[in-house]
């Protein structure tokens, strides 16, 4: 058995059962105790477990996301160099998919394009976009959610039906070897229907998202195509990342390397 596969059997495990000792690794795959050792020590480096005296137990799940403003100005810097750069990407007379999260937001402050058609369910991206007239925006309908400023429900999911579009580009709460996870399931069914509806699915992540427990799973990371952040991730994630074909680039204040 391949190292990723055991690491995802011990995830497994854990969720049920809440830890898991070096010598049930031992016994379960028939591996030794050193191998059993690296797994877990691979583990805790993707965020995935705290290591124990003899194991490892799963890190405590996050329960709350920040407010959105106050999410703008949390790693600022970062998420500005993030959303330039993916703003750069827009072609002209692209037809775009952008969700509701502050670093999306910053990209669609750095949209230069031309004949742009951007569709929507962030309020902020609407004012942003505004501004802007050589973009047409469309703000999907729905119900509000007041703190975190997006627009969801069925409504939502219908509207965008009615679209296709060239590029999605999509925030992330958490990113793990499991994929995209969010903490709010409302905001999550909205983004799932997003992928179907892009040819390019761009992720919009800086480095804080690595590794984090969230509770609602969006998709997994073969869904992805594109993934922008500002600092390398583990090793381990970068294997993972290559064998589900996602690129990785990455945009640091030395500039732009790629994966």
């Amino acid at each position: 058995m391949y190292q990723e596969e055991r690491l995802n059997k011990i995830v497994d495990y854990l969720k049920q059962h809440g830890r898991v000792s070096i010598q049930d690794i031992c016994h379960f795959f028939g591996v030794s105790r050193d191998t059993a050792r690296r797994d877990l020590l691979r583990m805790e480096e993707m965020g995935l477990v705290i290591r124990t005296h003899g194991g490892a137990i799963l890190p405590k799940q996050a329960n709350k996301v920040h407010e959105y403003r106050e999410r703008l100005v949390r790693e600022s810097e970062e998420k500005h160099r993030i959303g330039a750069f993916a703003a750069s990407l827009v072609n002209n007379g692209d037809f775009i998919l952008m969700d509701a999260s502050t670093t999306v937001q910053f990209a669609a402050e750095h949209l230069t394009s031309t004949n742009v058609v951007v569709v929507t369910n962030s309020i902020d991206n609407v004012d942003v976009l505004s501004k802007k007239p050589a973009v047409r925006t469309y703000l999907l309908g729905g119900e509000l959610h007041p703190q975190h400023r997006f627009l969801f429900g069925q409504a939502t999911i219908d509207k965008l039906r009615d679209y296709q579009v060239d590029k999605l580009f999509l925030g992330a709460c958490s990113i793990t070897p499991d994929g995209l996870f969010y903490l709010n399931e409302d905001d999550g069914f909205v983004k799932r229907e997003m992928i179907k509806r892009a040819n390019q699915i761009v992720v919009l992540a800086d480095h804080t998202k690595f590794g984090a427990q969230m509770f609602f799973r969006v998709c997994g990371l073969e869904a992805i195509d594109l993934l922008i952040t500002d600092k390398q991730p583990e090793q381990a994630f970068v294997e993972i990342f290559q064998q589900n074909n996602v690129e990785l680039l990455i945009v640091s204040e030395k500039g732009m390397t790629e994966e």
